[in-house]
């Protein structure tokens, strides 16, 4: 008898213990607008993305997400090389996927 009190005193306190301890938090989301700040992105692109430095550099405010995803990553992969790529290959080696996807999403929703 003493051993089955045992038991349930013991699987009341592991069940108490494991549904009092709290659950673990997702890190937060980078924020995309400064990581445009902090990647110098605005450099170039203007601080809003629709006013670029140069005529032949684009305009990226509002651009779909996807879109500008994959354009990133092919730059920073080397995918995509062509002469207007060359500017942003210099910076895109610091930045990562979870930041390049932040990019992209707050991007699409400049308008």
């Amino acid at each position: 008898m003493k051993r089955l009190v045992a038991l349930f005193v013991l699987g009341t306190l592991a069940l108490s213990t494991a549904v009092a301890a709290p659950a673990a938090v997702p890190a937060a989301a980078p924020d995309g607008a400064a990581l445009y700040a902090k990647r110098t992105c605005v450099a170039c692109h203007g601080a809003k993305g629709d006013k670029p430095l140069l005529p032949s550099y684009p305009k990226i405010a509002g651009q779909n997400a996807a879109y500008a995803e994959r354009q990133m990553k092919d730059i920073k992969s080397g995918a995509r090389a062509n002469a207007q790529s060359a500017a942003m290959k210099g910076i895109m080696h610091v930045v990562n996927d979870e930041e390049i996807k932040a990019l992209a999403t707050w991007l699409e929703k400049l308008k």
